[in-house]
């Protein structure tokens, strides 16, 4: 079993039970942080452990940093060994978001060199719509994935650092000729008409708008590979995929974009972890609207 960018709910559902597979369940919900625990309390495909974005997935905020920083990789990568994922796990995360905080739990993996990590497609919806298995509370220990990594040797993060972009490495890509800065949100957030969660609207310079929901069909499953190829090339518009970088509110989007860049063959993109939430912090930096 490898899977490395999406596995549709049939796929899923026969190899529910497998000893190497470990299930996060990121459901969660920025308006209410303590939902997606409750939701997955009330229910949840069965074996999943629970993913929580502000605790599991993300560092404490700073000063400084954006909304989500990133995890210290040793701590992330003993969180990651106490789901019960080791070097062969295949891991399966999944969200009720279209798969935009699940794809933030697969893009940490494979941050930390752990490729066999995927989405599933459609996510908690799909599960239901296709008569997954269900259960409900915490798993007992007897569970898949709820001892630490169950005789697997331990996990061990591989960092690619050339995965991730700073606020500084931003600057300077965007004084470059040959770079794409890619922003995941909504329309309206971009142009800065709207702005529910940061204290400042607007984007960053430069920058160009793909809201991550255009990586979806209108049933919420991402699109087939060569649509989504079809529609990246003509947002890379003759740019290097690697020399993409992706950004949204606070770096969990985005993950959405890198996720359907690899789905469509288009490697190499990075991420701007800090986002829009960084950005803003100092006021000296630039903000365009519009």
């Amino acid at each position: 079993m490898n899977y490395e960018t999406l596995i549709n709910a049939a796929e899923l559902q026969a190899a529910l039970g497998r000893p190497q597979l470990v299930i996060l369940d990121c459901r969660f919900d920025l308006a209410a942080p303590q939902a997606g625990r409750q939701a997955y309390l009330e229910g949840h495909i069965a074996t999943a452990r629970h993913a929580d974005l502000n605790a599991d997935l993300s560092a404490p905020v700073s000063a400084t940093s954006g909304r989500h920083p990133l995890p210290d990789p040793q701590r992330l990568a003993a969180r990651f060994g106490a789901f019960g994922i080791g070097p062969e796990t295949q891991v399966v995360a999944y969200d009720a978001a279209n798969g935009a905080f699940a794809a933030r739990a697969w893009w940490l993996l494979h941050w930390l060199g752990h490729s066999k990590a995927a989405v599933l497609d459609g996510g908690w919806a799909a599960w239901r719509s296709a008569g997954g298995a269900v259960a409900a509370g915490e798993p007992d220990a007897a569970t898949p994935g709820a001892a630490a990594h169950r005789g697997d040797a331990p996990f061990v993060p591989r960092v690619r650092p050339d995965a991730v972009v700073s606020t500084a490495q931003l600057i300077e890509a965007l004084a470059q000729p040959g770079h794409l800065l890619v922003d995941a949100r909504a329309a309206e957030r971009f142009a800065g008409t709207v702005e529910p969660i940061d204290p400042i609207a607007g984007h960053v310079p430069g920058a160009v708008n793909h809201p991550f929901s255009a990586n979806l069909g209108t049933d919420g499953h991402f699109l087939a590979r060569d649509e989504l190829r079809r529609r990246w090339r003509a947002r890379l518009a003759g740019t290097a995929p690697e020399n993409l970088i992706a950004m949204c509110g606070s770096g969990v989007t985005a993950c959405h974009h890198l996720l359907a860049l690899e789905v469509a063959g288009l490697d190499g993109a990075k991420l701007y972890a800090g986002s829009w939430s960084e950005w803003i912090r100092d006021p000296a930096r630039p903000v365009a609207r519009g």
